[in-house]
């Protein structure tokens, strides 16, 4: 009876896992089934490189889509990932028990509020701020509406991200690695960023990668803050569009060769996701090497 109960579960998590495999698989073949064929009909060089999208015109052209894309990500990496990583420290380290059950919760409060919250607090708060900014200095933007603010509210959202992971990972390292440290007479500081930063490295990295993940993915508090011109960026304090926020709005009454583009544009965001992951795992299977 036991062993019948033993194969049982395991065919459950045999299932399981099939179940996910497939669903992998099922996206992929739907996006490249549908979007490849767009690519082919537009040209791989004028949909990736065209700077111009309009679809009453037949013309597609994603180029400022990846810029806005890889600039709001960039910008949401800047802010973000020191953040996150001296949160993290200060958590793992330095922050009295009594705090910390507080900050704890704050942090893993940030994971579930809806990235419409996010939008809309950064629409009354983040846009007016860099609105304000713009005005007093004479800069041109286009009112608050811009590359800036889309990173500050993705930085802020990728917060719970890359402190859940990496404080995890530094609580994870051996104890005798930061005592024989301060035994051998390095300070507090030094030994965190010399000696447990490092040894928990692989997952500060995958925290990082999980929070570029959400950033390059997120739509509805980009759509809301970042102006949404499908023009080349100009600046971060004017408007662009990304290719999660082209999608969604156009999606809705796209048809025909404007549906398949917007797909096309899928695939491509697809692929950017399947590269970070990959160029992650090379490095961490060299650091593990080394």
């Amino acid at each position: 009876m036991k062993n019948w109960k033993e194969k049982g579960m395991q065919g459950v998590f045999l299932l399981a896992a099939c179940a996910s495999i497939l669903a992998v698989a099922l996206i992929c073949i739907f996006l490249f089934a549908n979007g490849i064929p767009a690519m082919k009909e537009i040209g791989f060089l004028d949909f990736l490189t065209g700077q111009t999208w309009r679809p009453g015109n037949n013309i597609y052209g994603i180029l400022p889509f990846i810029l806005g894309s890889i600039y709001v990500t960039a910008g949401a990496i800047i802010i973000g990932v020191p953040i996150g990583i001296f949160t993290s420290v200060f958590m793992a380290h330095y922050c009295p028990k009594k705090i910390y059950p507080v900050l704890k919760s704050a942090t893993e409060l940030l994971a579930g509020i809806p990235s419409v919250v996010y939008g809309f607090f950064g629409l009354v708060v983040i846009v007016p701020l860099v609105r304000d900014y713009i005005n007093t200095h004479g800069i041109r933007g286009n009112g608050g509406n811009s590359m800036l603010a889309a990173s500050i509210i993705l930085g802020i959202m990728i917060l719970p991200t890359i402190i859940g992971v990496t404080e995890s990972n530094m609580r994870s390292v051996p104890e005798q690695y930061y005592e024989g440290s301060l035994a051998l007479g390095a300070t507090k500081e030094r030994t965190i960023f010399r000696i447990v930063i490092p040894a928990a490295k692989s997952g500060v990295i995958a925290g990082v990668v999980l929070g570029i993940g959400r950033a390059i993915g997120e739509t509805m508090a980009v759509i809301m803050v970042a102006g949404n011109q499908p023009q080349m960026p100009q600046g971060i304090f004017r408007g662009l569009r990304t290719m999660t926020t082209n999608i969604v709005m156009e999606m809705g009454y796209a048809a025909d060769l404007h549906r398949e583009a917007l797909i096309a544009t899928a695939v491509v965001l697809f692929v950017f996701i399947l590269i970070i992951n990959l160029c992650v795992s090379l490095l961490n299977r060299r650091n593990d090497n080394d």
